[in-house]
């Protein structure tokens, strides 16, 4: 095959004529190993005839710096918290940065995609989001590099992911709540098909099992990360005949939701009922009480997703495609030992 014009070569040009996938192409652009060593060689081979440079922020006539930040909802304090940490980064490196929500609906996807190809973003953030096939393959056409943050579901190989250990804190959440003398211990989890929402739930069981407590699933409600669902599923687990005497609450949001169907039954925190929650917002902190949680590194995770972009937008190389950075327990207020409630039947 011979292009005559070097502006028309792209990936999806050098893919047909190494008789290979888009994806794979982008795989030995930004060096990946699980690509054989024969297709590699065709495939670089290809790149250098055609005289193929992967657009960068800083290479294209007439572009501009900008990295895309990309929402389903943008109707939480932890987006903010996501936000900062990019805009930090974006700030420090001369970079702009353009946030949008798509709902999840394909109309507005498909809309932010034609915004994309005009302003020609030097990268993409996803954040809780489901990278679909039709996006990463319109990416990797337009050769702008993709970063994923708490990826709902398994993301493509090739495609780094930016996350926290969730397990781990859903582990260390529960421990905390059984070394204070808990044995009714409710969890409201977050939305089942949300990766870190199921691990969460996961260290949750395993905390429960390794302090010799059992599962009760009448203990357990489903929640969806926010004040109300926390609230409504918190009165459920209060209202019963003997309610948990520790709730941990796999969102901040939600833990906040537990305080106040806490406060209409006429209980307090954490007299009558230990509260845990997960992320550690700054409303955790000025919560009444402080409330006791799981911290997240969202700041540090949008930063560290900012930096992986921008170094794939450069051409550099990403050793690990999915990172996780350490949960940590926040002692605050709202968990008391279990010999300070009132009232309890449990043994």
């Amino acid at each position: 095959m011979i292009v005559d014009d070097n502006r028309r070569v792209t990936i999806s040009t050098i893919a047909r004529a190494a008789g290979v996938s888009v994806p794979t192409v982008s795989r030995v652009l930004n060096g990946h190993s699980d690509v054989s060593a024969q297709t590699r060689a065709r495939v670089e081979q290809l790149l250098q005839q055609h005289g193929y440079r992967r657009r960068n922020s800083r290479q294209q006539t007439g572009r501009t710096g900008l990295l895309d930040l990309v929402f389903n909802d943008l109707d939480s304090p932890w987006a903010v918290e996501i936000i900062r940490g990019v805009e930090d980064v974006a700030h420090a490196s001369g970079v702009g940065t353009v946030v949008s929500a798509v709902h999840r609906r394909p109309m507005a996807t498909r809309q932010w995609l034609q915004n994309l190809r005009a302003r020609s973003s030097a990268g993409v953030i996803f954040v809780n989001s489901e990278l679909t096939a039709t996006v990463s393959t319109e990416l990797t056409r337009l050769g702008i590099p993709v970063v994923v943050v708490d990826p709902v579901g398994n993301s493509e190989s090739d495609v780094p992911t930016i996350g926290a250990t969730n397990w781990a804190g859903g582990l260390s959440a529960t421990e905390h709540l059984a070394k204070l003398g808990h044995r009714r211990i409710g969890f409201i989890a977050g939305p089942r098909h949300v990766m870190c929402s199921r691990a969460r739930f996961d260290g949750y069981r395993a905390g429960m099992e390794a302090a010799g407590l059992r599962v009760d699933e009448d203990l357990i409600r489903q929640g969806d990360f926010y004040h109300e669902s926390g609230y409504v599923r918190g009165a459920e687990l209060l209202a019963r005949p003997d309610p948990p005497t520790a709730i941990f609450a796999a969102s901040d949001q939600m833990a906040l939701g537990v305080y106040e169907a806490a406060r209409r039954r006429g209980m307090r925190v954490p007299d009558d009922v230990s509260v845990m929650g997960f992320d550690d917002l700054p409303e955790a902190r000025w919560s009444s009480p402080p409330l006791t949680t799981i911290r997240q590194p969202l700041a540090e995770m949008g930063g560290l997703a900012a930096r992986t972009a921008l170094r794939l937008a450069q051409g550099d190389r990403v050793s690990a495609p999915r990172v996780e950075l350490s949960t940590e327990l926040i002692l605050r207020d709202s968990t008391a030992p279990y010999r300070k409630f009132r009232g309890s039947t449990d043994a």
